[in-house]
């Protein structure tokens, strides 16, 4: 009898630990990262309760390419959670949109994951805060970057085992050809180079990444001043934004510098940390090198605590992790926001900006 009593023992204490699997809410279709929701769900990693999209024929096409019932579909957001009240929702609309998305949602209790960047100003990142904090909802931002398993080991590298000495200088490479180039939707197309849906373009699409790991980097702290100067080379193809930005950082004892493009030859996405006694680079998700002395030295990169979003939400929303100041965490995204803000008005006044 004791070894069957243990037996369940184990049975319970194995459920209690395992995983819930997420029933969540989809605001919009219109940002093309939507499709790693759909895939999650294929795959059985989420139960998705509801979809809101108010255009029905990107509704159909949705419905068509991943087999969706019709049931599952609803005109707004707020007709979905008149019907359902899931576990959190996640927001693949405009970046001004998220405001809206927080808005209905906090007072309903329930928890909001946004794509990166949180907002595209200042105003709106402060007012998702607030509300977050008078509901006590978590309002998280995704990024790919932070699912790379290089970037979590840089930052235990860095900041926990001090293994190059105090950073004084950090470099990120993000962007790709271009968003038309690389054939993202006409459906993404329409806002990512809209400068109020999207605040910007390559300074707000790609200069996100960089800004929300040098503040991770930096142990959540803003930089003193930002100054940005941005092109606008493809003037055909993105009339109405940038397509080119670099982006520099200003800390006591450190600078950071983010090139974020539309004007690459390839795709990128790394990250270079100088130390006082040695180097890092992240060439990307799963390649890392590093310098002390006179070579180069390849580092074996351990699989990362999470390997996306899901298992992270999920953990966040059953209280087993405190998101605090981690990659998705809103006190660093309100950082970014302000960076980013500063930056579009350091390129367009050509001056420094202090914060």
């Amino acid at each position: 009898m004791r070894t069957i009593a243990i037996f369940f023992l184990l049975l319970t204490t194995a459920a209690s630990n395992a995983q819930k699997i997420l029933h969540v809410g989809v605001a919009g279709l219109t940002h093309d990262h939507v499709h790693n929701i759909m895939n999650q769900f294929k795959r059985g990693e989420v139960i998705i309760a509801g979809i809101a999209e108010s255009d029905p024929q990107l509704a159909q096409r949705y419905k068509q390419r991943y087999q969706l019932p019709d049931s599952l579909f609803y005109p707004s957001l707020s007709s979905m959670l008149e019907h359902i009240h899931p576990d959190a929702v996640l927001a693949y609309n405009a970046i001004s949109e998220h405001l809206g998305v927080v808005e209905l949602c906090a007072p309903k209790g329930i928890s909001v994951m946004v794509e990166k960047p949180l907002a595209t100003t200042v105003k709106d990142a402060d007012r998702i805060a607030a509300l977050a904090g008078q509901y006590h909802i978590h309002v998280l931002t995704n990024y790919e970057t932070t699912w790379y398993n290089t970037n979590q080991q840089v930052g235990q590298m860095v900041n926990e085992q001090h293994a190059i000495g105090d950073i004084r200088k950090m470099i990120v490479h993000d962007g790709h050809q271009g968003p038309k180039e690389i054939g993202c939707s006409p459906d993404f197309l329409g806002w990512l180079t809209d400068p109020v849906k999207n605040g910007g373009g390559a300074i707000r699409d790609f200069g996100c990444y960089g800004a929300n790991l040098m503040v991770w980097l930096m142990h959540g702290k803003a930089p003193i001043a930002v100054t940005a100067m941005t092109h606008h080379i493809k003037t055909s193809v993105y009339p109405k934004v940038d397509d080119d930005a670099t982006i520099l950082l200003e800390y006591p004892d450190a600078t950071g510098i983010i090139e974020a493009s539309w004007n690459w030859p390839f795709s990128i996405k790394d990250l270079e940390v100088f130390g006082v006694t040695g180097y890092l680079h992240a060439l990307d998700g799963n390649t890392l090198l590093s310098r002390i002395k006179k070579g180069y030295d390849s580092v074996t990169v351990k699989p990362a605590t999470y390997r996306d979003n899901l298992p992270y939400l999920a953990d966040v929303l059953s209280g087993r992790l405190d998101p605090a100041n981690d990659l998705s965490s809103l006190s660093n995204n309100l950082i970014v926001v302000r960076i980013l803000q500063a930056a579009s008005r350091s390129a367009k006044e050509g001056k420094r900006v202090v914060l």
